[in-house]
């Protein structure tokens, strides 16, 4: 195995970045700690928790966090109100839930140096049309920025700033691990990666599959390019459901446990034989 420090990056994919939980509890039982954590959008928020608790003792609180009440009300208004909000605004939910959960889960006053390793999440600025990373500073406003899906949330405003979700720029951002120096980098990626494209049938599926393109065009295009030094492992999910492709995925609790338990069993298995015995 390939030495330096240890990178988890977490990528974004809403309420499917359950799966996340599963792959974390593999890795801590494998005795795998990261020496930096980095995330974009839902991987941002399970990240930031892991970065102040980065041991297994985490992913027992993040399994309790994706069950709660607190997490379906993230997106838990009606329909026809989610309807009416949309006619007269940008987005369809309030971002009031998301902070209000993370606050509880983070403190309100934390900041980055507060936690135990260090911690970068990714959003995009609407003003420079540019990937930004924060690092340094209050954790929910940044935490919240990276998370803010365009159209299901409004974009987050910091120092007169507008970001939106990172995911738009780079929702698995293995190049960022590397270019701050770590030599193994395991990927948390919620599936849709080992998913194949097939063209679009219904007009929701046009602008999905073309933000799939973009991408996994960058992630290949990173993993190609990675240093001979530098190791990465890409965790698997054990499978997806075909509604998790669904416009309503993003809302589907029901299916938290499940995607856990398979990943994890997925993840424990791939450590075993690719790692572990390394």
């Amino acid at each position: 195995m390939v030495g330096g420090p240890v990178a988890f990056v977490l990528g974004g994919g809403g309420v499917l970045g359950a799966v996340e939980v599963g792959m974390l509890r593999a890795l801590f039982r494998a005795g795998i700690r990261p020496d930096l954590v980095l995330g974009t959008s839902i991987g941002a928020v399970n990240g930031a928790l892991v970065a102040a608790d980065p041991t297994e003792a985490v992913t027992n609180r993040l399994v309790r966090l994706w069950a709660s009440p607190e997490a379906s009300e993230v997106y838990g208004d009606s329909v026809a109100r989610q309807l009416r909000r949309f006619a007269a605004r940008t987005h369809l939910h309030s971002p009031r839930p998301l902070r209000r959960l993370l606050e509880t889960e983070l403190g309100e006053h934390t900041t980055f140096a507060d936690l135990k390793v260090p911690f970068h999440c990714c959003a995009a600025s609407i003003e420079r049309a540019a990937e930004h990373w924060f690092s340094d500073g209050p954790l929910v406003p940044a935490v919240l920025a990276s998370a803010s899906v365009p159209g299901l949330l409004p974009p987050a405003q910091i120092d007169g700033e507008h970001f939106i979700d990172g995911g738009i720029v780079n929702s698995i951002p293995i190049g960022a691990a590397v270019d701050r120096g770590a030599g193994q980098i395991f990927v948390l990626q919620v599936g849709r990666i080992e998913r194949p494209l097939t063209p679009p049938r219904r007009p929701w599926e046009i602008a999905q599959v073309a933000f799939e393109i973009a991408r996994r065009h960058r992630f290949a295009r990173e993993l190609a390019a990675l240093p001979a030094d530098v190791e990465v492992h890409v965790l698997p999910t054990g499978g997806l459901d075909p509604r998790d492709d669904s416009p309503w995925a993003y809302r589907d609790m029901a299916a938290i446990g499940r995607r856990i338990s398979r990943a994890y069993v997925a993840s424990r298995r791939y450590l075993a034989d690719r790692v572990e015995g390394a």
